[in-house]
């Protein structure tokens, strides 16, 4: 076995149960694992001295690149943006995230927004707190979301789960993806990158556009003015992906402007979203605070994940959910890890 691929000593800075980090040990066996709190500068330091593999808490910084045997990093998030930095690469180190494990919840999340935005739930309950029977105007002339379309701009765990559920919603499924690769049974129509292919089409059919890509620098501000304009004017866009995926000055004028009839988003490109911050105040706007309800099991698929890609490393194979050059992401961003 090449010297690289061996696995010596660990570092683990999640906060697991003793009950996870004995299913870490197994995993790693017969590899040493030394666990650190994330807070614990100090004790880090030493240890990332001597360690291989390294299954922290949130992003890696300078700390691990500069760490002289680390070869692979696990970020036990979904979000990966603030560790695709140019010396990843440089180095060669492998960094990889628990992306998928809370995919349905994710899912879920899109579609609470799909029908809220559908059913005009703040108006309904504005009525409900002024005890107002049917004082929505021109309410019945609303559409459901069967039959309508749904367009999904990134293809990966949350947008595969959200063309199952939008399926479920008897919609047509339109997805946007980089990789020219299978359409899941689930969608309709692919559109992909690597082909040539723009996502123009996508915004001009779609009755929902969800956001689900990667933040990266291919991807930032690929939602702007022009193309919000290419939707329809009583399209909805939703973002659950990385606020600064959609221009967000864009998004505010256009709401302002009704170029589009709504929009829901659970990230922002400054996070805490600022008090003044005018997407607050902006029409036919909802906002959640980077906060979706967890999968009860949503450790263990971290595990899950962490177990399948030490055997992989270990037998020289790709790793799940490993950065890649085209996820570099060169801005700064105060976004929090996605889940």
């Amino acid at each position: 076995m090449a010297r690289e691929r061996e696995i010596r000593r660990v570092l683990a800075t999640v906060p697991y149960s003793e009950a996870e980090l004995d299913r870490l040990r197994a995993a790693f066996a017969p590899a040493q694992l030394d666990v650190a709190s994330a807070g614990d500068d100090t004790a880090i330091a030493e240890i990332l001295e001597h360690v291989d593999v390294a299954v922290i808490q949130g992003d890696l910084d300078h700390r691990y690149v500069a760490a002289p045997n680390l070869r692979w990093v696990h970020c036990d998030h979904a979000g990966l943006t603030r560790s695709a930095v140019p010396e990843v690469f440089e180095k060669g180190l492998m960094v990889t995230g628990s992306a998928g494990r809370s995919a349905a919840a994710l899912a879920q999340h899109v579609f609470f927004f799909a029908l809220s935005l559908t059913f005009d739930a703040y108006g309904l309950h504005d009525q409900h707190r002024r005890h107002v029977w049917r004082g929505l105007e021109n309410y019945d002339a609303r559409l459901s979301l069967w039959g309508r379309t749904m367009g999904i701009i990134g293809l990966g765990h949350t947008g595969v789960e959200v063309a199952k559920l939008a399926r479920a919603f008897g919609m047509r499924v339109l997805a946007y993806r980089r990789r020219d690769a299978p359409a899941p049974d689930t969608v309709d129509r692919q559109y992909c990158a690597e082909r040539g292919d723009t996502v123009e089409p996508l915004l001009r059919d779609s009755d929902m556009v969800v956001i689900a890509a990667h933040l990266s620098d291919e991807t930032y501000h690929l939602i702007g003015g022009p193309e919000l304009k290419l939707m329809k004017p009583t399209a909805c866009l939703i973002n659950i992906a990385r606020g600064a995926i959609v221009d967000e000055a864009a998004l505010v004028a256009a709401l302002e402007a009704g170029v589009i009839a709504g929009a829901a988003s659970d990230v922002f490109e400054t996070e805490p979203l600022p008090p003044d911050a005018p997407v607050w105040d902006t029409p036919n706007m909802i906002i959640t605070p980077h906060m979706t309800p967890r999968l009860p099991d949503r450790t263990q698929r971290s595990l899950d994940i962490i177990t399948e890609n030490v055997r992989r490393y270990r037998a020289g194979e790709p790793l799940l959910n490993a950065l890649e050059p085209h996820h570099v992401f060169s801005r700064p961003t105060s976004a929090g890890p996605a889940a």
